[in-house]
């Protein structure tokens, strides 16, 4: 009897020590800290956590309230090639931005005469009707098309309009390339005494002076400009004419 009451002793004196040991704090309280680390460090040279509360674990539903601090001297704060990077980003945004505006600077779109094609002459009986065939030349200078519209052009004779003509879609010039456009103007020759000048068979050329101003509206690069261009020519109004010849520039 008295074994077995000593083993039952045994035992209870051994669940009582685990009970002890069950309570025994793992993380140890604020006098036991600062008593571990008097060895390494004095005391007040070190402070409890102030949000974790000595757990090691952020509680839960705080991870957007707190920050974590980062030493100056982490390798993360001064990550390599830094510079290079940032000469490379700048390089390539100055190539991008030069390319854009060399290819989307707009330049200029020239309207210069060619020639006239030909002429062909009819005699009603009171007036002289000459159909002139122009050619002229659109020259685009930019890296985008040119779309061309609304030519108008007006003939005169000493400051007499004697012929007109409007075309709304005239064409289309593609980039750094130049168009060769044809257009028709009527010219109706009502006056008396040029009537009768162009009519007198007595003369072997019959020259009318023709003085043309024309203009154009264009529209490239998400904008539109107006051209001008004034040029003289010299047809014959006593008979047709198929050869080409060129075109006259206005004096200075």
């Amino acid at each position: 009897m008295g074994a077995v009451s000593s083993r039952c002793d045994a035992g209870h004196q051994h669940s009582g020590s685990d009970q002890n040991n069950d309570h025994t704090p793992i993380i140890e309280d604020d006098d036991g800290r600062k008593q571990s680390s008097s060895g390494g460090h004095r005391s007040g040279e070190t402070v409890p956590c102030p949000t974790c509360q000595g757990t090691g674990r952020i509680p839960r539903g705080q991870e957007s309230k707190l920050v974590a601090v980062i030493p100056c001297n982490d390798q993360r704060l001064r990550p390599r090639h830094t510079k290079l990077y940032v000469a490379v980003s700048v390089g390539v945004c100055l190539v991008i931005s030069t390319l854009v505006l060399f290819f989307l600077f707009p330049r200029s779109v020239l309207l210069s005469p060619v020639a006239v094609k030909s002429s062909l002459v009819y005699f009603p009986d009171k007036y002289v009707l000459i159909d002139i065939t122009n050619v002229l030349n659109i020259t685009n200078n930019n890296y985008a098309p040119v779309q061309a519209y609304n030519l108008s052009v007006q003939a005169l004779n000493f400051e007499t309009v004697v012929g007109t003509v409007s075309i709304k879609n005239v064409t289309s010039v593609r980039p750094r390339s130049v168009t060769t456009y044809s257009f028709l103007i009527p010219v109706n020759l009502t006056d008396p005494n040029l009537n009768n000048y162009c009519k007198k068979v007595s003369l072997p050329v019959h020259i009318l002076y023709l003085h043309l101003q024309m203009s154009m509206t264009i529209y490239y690069l998400a904008h539109y400009e107006q051209l001008s261009l004034e040029t003289y020519e010299f047809i014959d109004c006593g008979a047709n004419s198929t050869t080409p010849h060129q075109m006259q520039t206005p004096p200075p």
